[in-house]
C-alpha cells in the first residue's frame, strides 16, 4: 500500500474502536523487544524486510544506538488483515533496562494489551516479573512470545520433547506471575495458553514464529521447525510461518479493542463518578462525547518544542482546538495531530477516542497530565506511579554561576519528560538534587542532557534517600500558634502495617484528599481492618501517611482544613530527624481551640502550630530511618559463586535463596543501596566478568541501631543542618 493510502487507511480505521487494538512490548532487556518491533514493522510494510532486525526502527536516539539498548518508548501505528478485516494496531515499544522502568509504566496507561517477550534460554529474569506486574497494575492484559527458539535448537541442542518441556516451564511461570499479580476477577480470565493461541514462539532476528493454531492452519511440526533451523533454512521457515502474521492474528484474536478494554480499565485509572455523564462517554469510548485523555510521554523536538503523546479515552482532538490542562491549570492551543510511525509523525486532520495520538502545542503539560475541554472540567486520571521509587540522588551545580537558570529550566523539563526523575531545591545548601531509578537512569536522561545543552555541570557522588517513621504512639500532643491564640491537640501514630503493605503495593494510592467520598478506598481500607467510623474521619493520604479529624464540633475548623492539610504535608516531606520524607505516620487532630477572628488564625499561625505539633509528636513516638534496600538476583557460573557471595556479605548483604542450574548459580539477595555503588564492577572482577545482577524489588528496611544516629549527623552535616540530633520539645 503507497504512503498515502496507508495514512488514509489508517484514518478510516481509527473512527471504529472495534477494529483498533492498542498494545506495547515489555520484556527482561535484550529478550529481543525491538528486534521483534521491527518485525511487525516490516510485515506491516512500514520498513523494508532486510533492514527488519536490524534497523532496529524504534532505537532511533542516537544514544540508545550507541549504548545499544531502548532507553525511551517509541509508537508505531500499523495496518493488519485479519478474516479478510483490517485492523488498526497501535504499538508502543518500551525499554527493557530497569533503569527505564517509569517509561514502561507510562507505556501501560497507554495501552490495553501487552506482548510479554521472554528469552527462551535465559527464561523468565527479574525484570520480566516487574515488567508484568507494572501491566497488570494498570489492567493490561498479557499475551506471551518465547523468542530466540532458534538458540534452543542450534546452540542447545534440545530435543523436541526438552523443548516443550523448556515451553511449559516458561508458560507456568509467566501464568503463576498473573495470578500472583491480577486482581481476583482476572487472576484465572487473562492466563496464557498455548491450545487456544495466547503463546507464540518464534525467532524474531530470523524472522519467525509460530503458534499451536497457526501450526495446524498450515500444517508444520515441531519436527520439521528443528530440522530447517539445523539446516540453515530459517529463511523457508520465515516465508512459511512469518512472525509478524503468527504474532499480529495473536494480538488481534486475544488482546482486546478500546471498547472491550475501557469498560474495565476506566474504573481502575480514573476515580471519578462512574455514574456521571463523563464516565459513560469513557465506558462507550465516545467519539463525540467530552474529551477525556491522559499525556502518557512527553519527548522534545528539535522543530516542534515538545511532542506529547496521549491516550483518548472519550472524545476527539483536532488541529486548532483548545484543551485544558488540569494539573498546570492552563490552557493551551492544539498545533497538530500525528500518528506515529517510529521516528517519523503524520499529520492528521483529527484523532478520536480510543487511539494513541501525537500532539504539539501543549508543551506545558507532564507526563500523567489529564487533558479535557476547557469548558467542562473532569476528574483527574489517578496519577502515573512507578513500582519502584527514586533511590538514588546526585546534587548537581553548574561550572558557570551565570548558567544556573538554564540549569533550573532544562532540570524542570526534564521532570516533566520522565515523572521518575526527581528534582528538588535545598534552600540551606543551594544544591540541586536529582532523584532517579539508578545510576544509569541518571547518567542517561540527565547528565547527559544537560551535556547535551552545551552545560558544564559538577555533580557529587551518589546519595542515598533514606524515610523517616516511627516504632510507638505518642502522648496527646498540643501545638500552639506564635501568637497563643490557637491551639491543636493531635495524637500520632504508625499506620496499620496490612494498609502499609496495601500502599507499597500501590492497591491504595498516595495523593488521595478524601473531600470527595472515595468509596472504593474506603472499602479497601475497611477490608484491612480499618473500622467503619474511622475511615469516615480520613481527610487525606500522602505519601503512605495519613491525616484524620477525630474533633466534636468545632467552631471555624473547616475555614482552616487546607492549611493543617498543607502543614501536615511538609512534615512528611521533611520528617524531624534530618528533613527525610515519612512513611508509615497516622497524624489524627482530636481537639482544636480557634480564635474567632480570621486574622488571628492565617497561614503565618496555623502552619506553624500544626508542624511543631507533628515534629514533637512524632520524635515521642520512637523515630527510626529506614534505609532502601534492593532485592537482586546474581547469575554467575557456579565456579565463579564464591566471588559473589564475598562481594554480598562484603556490603552488609544477605542471601535470601540460592538455585544451580546447568553450571549457572542463581542467588536472590538483598542489599542496602547505600553499599551498592560500584557494585556491578566489582561482581564482575569476583565473578571472572562473568556475574551480572538484576533488580527484584526495592523495599525499605528500618536501619540496624547501631548506625543510626550516626546516619542521621551525616544527613544533617550533608544538608547544612545543626549536627545535634533533634530531641521532643
Amino acid at each position: 500500500m503507497a504512503e498515502k493510502d496507508l495514512t488514509i487507511r489508517v484514518q478510516e480505521l481509527m473512527h471504529d474502536p472495534d477494529q483498533i487494538r492498542n498494545i506495547g512490548t515489555v520484556a527482561h532487556i535484550d529478550h529481543g523487544k525491538t528486534t521483534f518491533s521491527d518485525n511487525l514493522l516490516s510485515g506491516a510494510g512500514m520498513i523494508s524486510d532486510e533492514l527488519a532486525g536490524k534497523q532496529l526502527f524504534m532505537d532511533f536516539d542516537p544514544q540508545e544506538q550507541e549504548r545499544g539498548i531502548t532507553i525511551w518508548s517509541a509508537n508505531a501505528s500499523m495496518i493488519h488483515t485479519f478474516n479478510d478485516k483490517d485492523y488498526l494496531v497501535n504499538l508502543i515499544d518500551t525499554p527493557g533496562h530497569v533503569d527505564f522502568g517509569g517509561d514502561v509504566t507510562r507505556a501501560m496507561r497507554a495501552v490495553d494489551g501487552a506482548i510479554v517477550l521472554v528469552d527462551a534460554v535465559e527464561t523468565i529474569m527479574p525484570q520480566t516479573e516487574t515488567v508484568l506486574r507494572q501491566a497488570l497494575r494498570e489492567r493490561v492484559k498479557p499475551v506471551l512470545f518465547i523468542n530466540k527458539v532458534d538458540r534452543l535448537i542450534k546452540e542447545l541442542k534440545l530435543t523436541p520433547e526438552q523443548m516443550q518441556q523448556r515451553f511449559l516451564k516458561i508458560i507456568s511461570e509467566v501464568n503463576y506471575l498473573i495470578q500472583k499479580y491480577s486482581e481476583d476477577e482476572y487472576k484465572d480470565k487473562w492466563l496464557v495458553n498455548v491450545e487456544n493461541g495466547s503463546v507464540a514462539f518464534g525467532s524474531a532476528l530470523r524472522k519467525w514464529g509460530i503458534s499451536i493454531p497457526y501450526m495446524k492452519k498450515i500444517g508444520i511440526t515441531f519436527k520439521e521447525i528443528i530440522d530447517l533451523t539445523n539446516q540453515e533454512r530459517q529463511d523457508e521457515l520465515a516465508k512459511r510461518s512469518p512472525l509478524h502474521k503468527v504474532v499480529l492474528d495473536m494480538i488481534i484474536t486475544h488482546l482486546p479493542s478500546p471498547i472491550k478494554a475501557q469498560k474495565y480499565r476506566v474504573a481502575k485509572i480514573w476515580h471519578g463518578d462512574m455514574e456521571s455523564d463523563i464516565a459513560k462517554d469513557m465506558l462507550m469510548v465516545n467519539p463525540n462525547g467530552k474529551l477525556a485523555a491522559v499525556v502518557t510521554k512527553l519527548m522534545p523536538d528539535p522543530h516542534a518544542g515538545y511532542v506529547a503523546t496521549a491516550r483518548i479515552f472519550s472524545g476527539k482532538m483536532s488541529k486548532g482546538d483548545e484543551v485544558y490542562l488540569i494539573g498546570q491549570h492552563k490552557i493551551q492551543r492544539i498545533q497538530q495531530v500525528n500518528v506515529y510511525k517510529g521516528p517519523h509523525r503524520v499529520q492528521v486532520d483529527e484523532v478520536v477516542a480510543g487511539n494513541i495520538v501525537g500532539i504539539v502545542g501543549i508543551g506545558e503539560a507532564f507526563s500523567g497530565e489529564t487533558l479535557c475541554n476547557p469548558d467542562f472540567m473532569i476528574e483527574p486520571f489517578e496519577q502515573i506511579t512507578h513500582i519502584f521509587e527514586p533511590v538514588v540522588t546526585k546534587a548537581i551545580e553548574p561550572k558557570k554561576p551565570q548558567d544556573l537558570n538554564k540549569l533550573i529550566t532544562i532540570l524542570k523539563k526534564l521532570e516533566r519528560e520522565d515523572t521518575t526523575i526527581k528534582v528538588k531545591i535545598n534552600e540551606e545548601t543551594g544544591e540541586y538534587l536529582v532523584s532517579g531509578l539508578g545510576e544509569l537512569h541518571l547518567d542517561a536522561k540527565v547528565e547527559r542532557k544537560l551535556k547535551e545543552q552545551g552545560l558544564e555541570i559538577e555533580t557529587s557522588p551518589p546519595i542515598v534517600v533514606y524515610r523517616e517513621t516511627i516504632g510507638g504512639k505518642s502522648p496527646e500532643i498540643e501545638a500552639k500558634s506564635p501568637n497563643k491564640h490557637n491551639k491543636f491537640y493531635m495524637i500520632i501514630e504508625p499506620l496499620n502495617e496490612k494498609i502499609m503493605e496495601a500502599m507499597s503495593k500501590g492497591e491504595i494510592p498516595s495523593g488521595v484528599d478524601f473531600k470527595k467520598k472515595q468509596t472504593e478506598i474506603m472499602k479497601k481500607l475497611i477490608d484491612l481492618g480499618m473500622g467503619s467510623q474511622e475511615v469516615k474521619k480520613i481527610w487525606q493520604i500522602y505519601n503512605k501517611n495519613m491525616i484524620m479529624e477525630a474533633t466534636k464540633g468545632i467552631q471555624y475548623l473547616n475555614e482552616i482544613e487546607e492549611m493543617l492539610k498543607e502543614g501536615f504535608r511538609s512534615v512528611m516531606d521533611e520528617g524531624p530527624l534530618c528533613k527525610e520524607p515519612c512513611i508509615g505516620a497516622k497524624i489524627t487532630l482530636v481537639n482544636a481551640e480557634l480564635h474567632e477572628d480570621p486574622v488571628h488564625r492565617g497561614p503565618g499561625q496555623v502552619l506553624p502550630a500544626v508542624r511543631s505539633g507533628i515534629w514533637n509528636g512524632m520524635l515521642q513516638a520512637t523515630p527510626s530511618l529506614l534505609e532502601p534496600k534492593q532485592i537482586i538476583r546474581i547469575d554467575s557460573p557456579t565456579e565463579e559463586m564464591g566471588g559473589s557471595i564475598k562481594e554480598i556479605q562484603n556490603r552488609r548483604g544477605q542471601i535470601l535463596e540460592m538455585e544451580e542450574e546447568r553450571g549457572v548459580t542463581m542467588i536472590k539477595c538483598k542489599l542496602p543501596v547505600s553499599e551498592m555503588f560500584g557494585f556491578n564492577s566489582s561482581l564482575k572482577s569476583a565473578t571472572g566478568g562473568k556475574g551480572f545482577y538484576s533488580l527484584i524489588d526495592v523495599i525499605f528496611e528500618r536501619l540496624p541501631k547501631e548506625l543510626q544516629d550516626q546516619t542521621v549527623i551525616k544527613i544533617r552535616k550533608r544538608k547544612g543542618l545543626s549536627e545535634q540530633i533533634p530531641k521532643p520539645e
